[in-house]
């Protein structure tokens, strides 16, 4: 047995083989990483990943944009994947495209307990439902129902999309800031990775603090928001601003999704900058803000908050999920 798994982000796309004589036994053989701005679509990709002739049974690929009838208009790319193009071109009998958020909740029961940081250590309902948020280019956020079968019911949503709520007067002068750079300013304009920067820029251009000798401008074309980390870390005033408003932002955004779902099963923070700064995660600003939610924080204070250390975690979704078609 031969499948083929794969996460494609707004910024790069992970493809890996799991091989196996059957179920229990597939391991993963190979795994790449590509840089989506070296290509002018997932084809390509696919190709170079995949040796002619090699077969593969299945295929399951997490695109981060809303999925429909295996198709996805990918919402940070410009590309349109279709899962039935693809699987022709491959010659591979069964696939199929899911949210990329789906393949995370779906990669969730298959992580070790050490791939898990717990922030708020509560009992987990096994019968209730879970919530998995993640910040990386874009927001990601997934409901899962448990079925009592083999993999649990995933409700995959744009949840990231929804309008941005500032909590108080640095906010609502952030929220000013951004609609002078976005023609609408959702969630996922700040909690994300470019969402750092426009945090970063709006604390300089407000004179809370000056800029960090070593953030790079916003001409530079680096990546500015793994720079402001680093210079939080290092002590540097403006970043380390940043960083706390930022977790602070991400804490009260993983509140207000709890509220909608009741997630007594467990709330997971996923994607790949919350691995990355994993010290801001702890300090608490987090808490304090996925909390703080008036008289419903004590319904918030029974939810247990665990942050998804392995940022590979989807391929493991979109693994259980082939496993799934194939009836293995």
């Amino acid at each position: 047995m031969r499948i083929l798994v794969g996460d494609i982000g707004g910024t790069k796309t992970l493809l890996a083989l799991y091989e196996g004589a059957r179920a229990a036994e597939l391991r993963e053989t190979r795994r790449e990483r590509y840089e989506n701005a070296s290509s002018d679509g997932l084809a390509p990709i696919l190709a170079d990943f995949v040796a002619s002739g090699e077969p593969i049974d299945a295929a399951v690929l997490g695109v981060a944009g809303p999925v429909e009838d295996d198709v996805c208009n990918a919402t940070n790319l410009p590309w349109v994947i279709d899962a039935r193009r693809l699987a022709a071109q491959l010659a591979i009998p069964r696939a199929a495209l899911i949210n990329d958020f789906e393949a995370v909740a779906l990669g969730l029961d298959a992580l070790p307990s050490s791939a898990l940081e717990v922030l708020q250590d509560r009992p987990a309902d096994p019968g209730a439902p879970r919530a998995v948020l993640g910040a990386g280019t874009g927001l990601g956020e997934a409901i899962l129902v448990p079925t009592g079968g083999a993999l649990p019911r995933v409700l995959p949503t744009e949840g990231g999309h929804v309008d941005f709520a500032p909590r108080d007067e640095v906010e609502i002068d952030l929220l000013r800031f951004a609609q002078a750079r976005f023609p609408r300013v959702c969630v996922e304009r700040l909690v994300s990775g470019p969402g750092i920067a426009v945090v970063y820029d709006h604390i300089v251009a407000s004179g809370a603090a000056p800029a960090s000798p070593s953030v790079p401008d916003a001409t530079s074309g680096d990546d500015r928001s793994a720079a402001i980390s680093r210079a939080a870390a290092a002590g540097e005033e403006a970043a380390g601003l940043a960083i706390r408003r930022f977790v602070s932002l991400y804490g009260a955004e993983a509140g207000n999704f709890a509220l909608k779902c009741l997630p007594f099963g467990g709330l997971y923070v996923a994607g790949g900058i919350a691995p990355r700064m994993i010290e801001a995660l702890r300090a608490g600003g987090f808490i304090e803000a996925f909390r703080a939610k008036g008289r419903m924080a004590p319904l918030l204070d029974r939810v247990r908050v665990s942050v998804v250390l392995d940022p590979a975690v989807g391929l493991l979704g979109a693994k259980a999920k082939a496993v799934a078609m194939l009836g293995a």
